[in-house]
């Protein structure tokens, strides 16, 4: 369905825009959001989809400079790393390729939160809405 923003200056970078949207949809929709709003090279997002029976939550960051990030979110709100890439970051870390602090720093999403937190405050009092799903 059409979509209409309502958009104020971002005092965070001033001469860009900001806007957010509540939105629902089922299972998945997150991900086709995100790849929508990727191809804009210039934007700054995050989508967030809540868990579901059966689902687990996700959320996708975005920057120009670091491109997407994706974590699985947990029920209390914490970001799940697989087994896998906890041990593809470990053998990283033991070949010297990068720190231990470095890898686990990108698997939680660091370097996009460090760089989308001044955005995410609401300018000029705006009320700040999370991106999630609810089914």
């Amino acid at each position: 369905m059409p979509v209409s923003l309502e958009w104020a200056d971002q005092a965070a970078a001033p001469g860009t825009l900001r806007a957010e949207l509540h939105w629902e949809g089922k299972p998945g929709t997150a991900a086709g959001i995100t790849s929508a709003l990727r191809n804009w090279k210039l934007l700054r997002f995050e989508v967030t989809e809540d868990a579901t029976a059966g689902c687990d939550g996700i959320r996708y960051s975005f920057t120009p400079s670091l491109g997407v990030f994706t974590g699985v979110i947990g029920a209390s709100g914490d970001i799940m790393v697989p087994e896998d890439r906890l041990r593809a970051a470990m053998a990283n870390a033991a070949v010297g390729k990068a720190t231990l602090e470095h890898e686990l720093d990108r698997l939680l999403g660091t370097p996009w939160d460090n760089e989308l937190e001044p955005f995410r405050r609401a300018g000029d009092g705006a009320p700040v809405r999370w991106l999630h799903a609810a089914v």
